[in-house]
């Protein structure tokens, strides 16, 4: 009897333009050289964002309001800056970017976002708290890998800044379970320009 299909899930986030992107990349390659580097997956350019809130899967029904909300928490927030500079890692699983910048808007914004969502009544994820952060890799299945000396090789990770000009709601599908390489896909359902 197959699986069934992975639920999509959504998430309402900040994405990095193109150009810091393609610096991340750069900027990532050197970790190549490390030992361990073939047990990490790099998140792909689609699914590289700062996350303001996690919603899961969601009611369909439920994404009109969510929409009219967002757009209007976005316009109650300036544009700001944003950077990438250094990285981190949670536990020996996933390797992250930074954030800097103008911090206290992002977490104004990230307020505005989950309480928009809980209005309309698609609670963020309890269990995804706002930790500002941008997933470059996650180690693939198996024993623990120890993420400090890739931490550390990206001490001096600088990419951008650029301006924060807009919210994205975004749903990412998990891959199919049991197909090697498989990789999450992601598409933007909305998005809505930041105003002040």
């Amino acid at each position: 009897m197959a699986s069934p299909a992975p639920r999509p899930r959504l998430f309402v986030a900040v994405v990095p333009p193109d150009a810091v992107l393609a610096e991340l990349r750069r900027a990532t390659a050197a970790l190549d050289a490390l030992p361990g580097a073939g047990r990490l997956r790099p998140t792909e350019a689609g699914g590289r964002h700062v996350t303001l809130a996690f919603l899961g899967a969601c009611d369909p029904g439920r994404l009109d309001g969510l929409a009219a909300r967002l757009a209007r928490a976005a316009h109650r927030t300036a544009p700001f800056p944003l950077a990438l500079r250094g990285a981190g890692h949670f536990g020996d699983r996933v390797l992250w970017a930074r954030p800097d910048g103008d911090l206290d808007a992002l977490a104004r914004l990230a307020d505005r976002v989950r309480a928009a969502a809980t209005r309309a009544g698609l609670p963020p994820d309890a269990e995804h708290a706002f930790r500002p952060h941008l997933t470059l890799a996650r180690v693939r299945p198996g024993p623990p890998l120890r993420l400090a000396p890739f931490a550390e090789a990206l001490a001096q990770l600088a990419a951008g800044p650029w301006q924060a000009d807009e919210v994205r709601l975004v749903r990412s599908v998990p891959p199919p379970g049991g197909v090697p390489g498989a990789r999450p896909t992601y598409a933007t359902e909305g998005r809505w320009p930041l105003g002040g």
